[in-house]
């Protein structure tokens, strides 16, 4: 399995529907990808002033993260789309 270093942050997105709520299908062509995730993996935390700072997520939290992040990364690991971010760009914890 892949582990990620420091603040690094291992998502599988969570696939949004392809209907609006009117019955209305949208192609993949005009679907934005989703900004939810499963996390997957978490790295250790930054290190801040000598200490580490550890994690706000965890294995198995579903996330809400920034569409547009300068961090986020596309990776395949063992034939399976994954977003390799920083905690920083997640927005919350979805409950």
């Amino acid at each position: 399995m892949f582990k990620p270093l420091n603040n690094y942050v291992l998502l599988q997105r969570i696939e949004e529907e392809n209907k609006t709520a009117g019955g209305i299908i949208i192609p993949d062509t005009a679907r934005e990808k989703p900004s939810r995730g499963t996390v997957v993996a978490v790295g250790d935390g930054e290190i801040q002033n000598g200490a580490r700072v550890p994690m706000t997520v965890a294995v198995g939290d579903t996330v809400l993260f920034a569409k547009w992040a300068s961090s986020a990364n596309e990776v395949k690991i063992d034939g399976t789309d994954y977003v390799l971010i920083r905690e920083s760009d997640i927005l919350g914890i979805l409950k």
